[in-house]
């Protein structure tokens, strides 16, 4: 059955991210050596997609573990861009495997992805494929759950998983600060998805 009004050709797919994302990389040649500095950006992402209403309350970037540069940052924009994948991890693993040319992160070097928060059952599942090295998130499922979020199934050993297929997790780092932007979310009413 055809649904009234929809346009049934298949046009390219493309999701945006805010205009804002790059005053908030800055200088693309700056180096974060610092895993807590990484997180915070990602953090700051988030927090500003939520001030300036263009998304979710979740933010993400991938660093190059040589050179500690920024390669991609995402946002949430699963309202905005009337989808359910585009999450902040999947929208920084989409745009970092684009500026690579290469679907596998792993054979283009090492790479880390820094979440404002633990990944959820989606993003945790898009993690061995996307061919990231590292992760490092803030708050935690149970924060993003306490302001409405269903962060579906994952397994309890799902780090452990992780870890044994290569992938280093270092849990709940800067947590409050991750917390602040999710309650930042939920002050304003954001529409919980």
């Amino acid at each position: 059955m055809e649904r009234k009004g929809a346009d049934m050709s298949f046009p390219p797919v493309i999701l945006a991210l805010p205009d804002w994302i790059q005053e908030c990389c800055g200088d693309p040649a700056r180096s974060f050596p610092e895993a807590g500095e990484r997180l915070r950006l990602a953090v700051e992402l988030a927090r500003r997609n939520v001030e300036r209403d263009t998304g979710g309350p979740f933010g993400a970037a991938i660093f190059d573990l040589a050179t500690f540069r920024l390669v991609a940052a995402g946002v949430n924009r699963v309202i905005p861009e009337s989808c359910s994948v585009a999450h902040a991890e999947t929208m920084a693993i989409m745009l970092a495997q684009k500026r690579l040319g290469t679907f596998d992160l792993r054979s283009a070097g090492d790479f880390e992805l820094a979440t404002s928060a633990e990944p959820c059952a989606m993003c945790y599942g898009a993690l061995p494929w996307s061919g990231i090295r590292r992760l490092v998130y803030g708050a935690t499922r149970e924060d993003v759950q306490a302001i409405g979020f269903d962060e579906g199934d994952k397994p309890p050993d799902w780090a452990r998983a992780l870890e044994a297929r290569g992938i280093e997790v270092v849990h709940a780092l800067l947590r409050a600060e991750a917390r602040e932007a999710l309650e930042c979310y939920r002050n304003r009413n954001g529409r919980i998805y």
